[in-house]
């Protein structure tokens, strides 16, 4: 389990992300550096860390179902995951 703080952080990104996406993307489309330096650093969608959804864990993340290897491994054999059998021949 991540820190409390580390995804607070997290989420604190996140809405800064969806509230200046329209701004950022109007400035970069008309070429405006010097008013995009002024918008804060954590309104950019880079910063952004892909994590697990359960754990918040940052390493092993699976973009498909959002989860770490860890815990899509163990949601997939207890068949939380539909579709998904482990393979054996």
């Amino acid at each position: 389990m991540a820190k409390k703080s580390i995804e607070a952080r997290q989420r604190k990104r996140e809405v800064m992300v969806a509230k200046y996406a329209d701004k950022r993307k109007a400035l970069k489309a008309a070429g405006d550096y010097a008013a995009l330096d002024l918008i804060p650093k954590n309104a950019s969608p880079v910063r952004l860390k892909n994590r697990c959804q359960l754990t918040g864990r940052p390493r092993g993340y699976m973009r498909h179902f959002g989860l770490s290897r860890n815990m899509f491994r163990d949601m997939a054999l207890q068949g939380k995951i539909p579709g998904i059998t482990k393979s054996s021949w």
